[in-house]
């Protein structure tokens, strides 16, 4: 009798808590239940980024592009190793969803031209934040690393000289390599091939528009950087870097060239107008 008088009381104290449970979730806050923005309470997931994957880069850039950026490609004769010129190296990659690259080195008679293409999808890991913000961040230490100097602001009926930039642009923001010219080059695009890298007459006469600095054209943000230095030897070699971000996808083209030529320095803007075109192809590419 007694288990008879134990059992009843058991199911008679759950019954009480249940109600008490009942009675919390109909004046209290759940999870399920409450306002949004009230500590404790679930919030919705960012939105993810716009792309899932990313384009094979090897083949991301045409042969007709290549033609142009490493001219020594027409200049091979054998056949497989101009094929092989045209396929370019991809990059070590161990999640191809996340980052790949690819490589072209080719030499001609006047000059050794390098290209690298890399692209790098974003994903956040914080639920709060989205994954195109989280590129958008990491797109910002990137401009942050270049070091780009301020813009060149010329007056109306300047704006079209390039010997009238005011004198604290180009030569007061030296690229972080250390070289005098900075990240924009030592010489004139109308006159690089001639000019002697270091002069100070020529860092003064830097035109505004090849100095390194923000893109407004090209994807949802973007910068182009131009750096001259030398590689060791005694010709110089121009790198002209174009980086940009389209929704969670960031680009990053380098585009490199030594001349074999004592004393002549790869054209800045010619650099940068190729690099712009092919960083161009690829944002319609992305749909960016």
């Amino acid at each position: 009798m007694q288990r008879k008088a134990y059992v009843p009381g058991v199911a008679a104290l759950l019954a009480a808590l249940l109600a008490g449970c009942t009675g919390g979730s109909e004046g209290g806050a759940t999870a399920d239940d409450s306002n949004p923005g009230q500590p404790g309470v679930a919030t919705e997931a960012a939105e993810p980024g716009k792309y899932r994957t990313l384009p094979e880069p090897c083949g991301a850039v045409g042969n007709k592009t290549l033609d142009a950026l490493l001219p020594g490609i027409e200049e091979i004769t054998d056949e497989e190793q101009r094929e092989k010129a045209y396929a370019g190296e991809p990059t070590l990659a161990y999640d191809t969803d996340r980052k790949v690259g690819c490589r072209w080195k080719v030499e001609s008679a006047e000059a050794t031209d390098h290209l690298f293409v890399d692209f790098e999808r974003v994903v956040s890991y914080d639920g709060s934040v989205s994954d195109d913000n989280e590129a958008e961040q990491l797109f910002a230490k990137q401009v942050e690393a270049a070091d780009l100097p301020e813009p060149v602001v010329s007056g109306p009926e300047e704006s079209g000289s390039a010997s009238d930039s005011p004198s604290g642009s180009p030569s007061s923001s030296a690229g972080e390599s250390g070289e005098p010219a900075g990240g924009a080059g030592g010489t004139p695009s109308t006159s690089s091939s001639s000019s002697p890298s270091g002069s100070g007459s020529s860092l003064d006469t830097t035109p505004a528009e090849v100095q390194p600095r923000l893109l407004d054209d090209l994807g949802d943000e973007a910068f182009v950087d131009d750096a001259l230095g030398d590689s060791g030897s005694t010709a110089e070699r121009r790198t002209v870097t174009v980086a940009f971000r389209t929704s969670n996808v960031m680009v990053t083209i380098e585009y490199a060239e030594q001349s074999a030529t004592l004393g002549v320095v790869p054209d800045s803007e010619e650099m940068q107008d190729m690099a712009r075109k092919l960083a161009s192809q690829l944002a319609d590419s992305l749909g960016g």
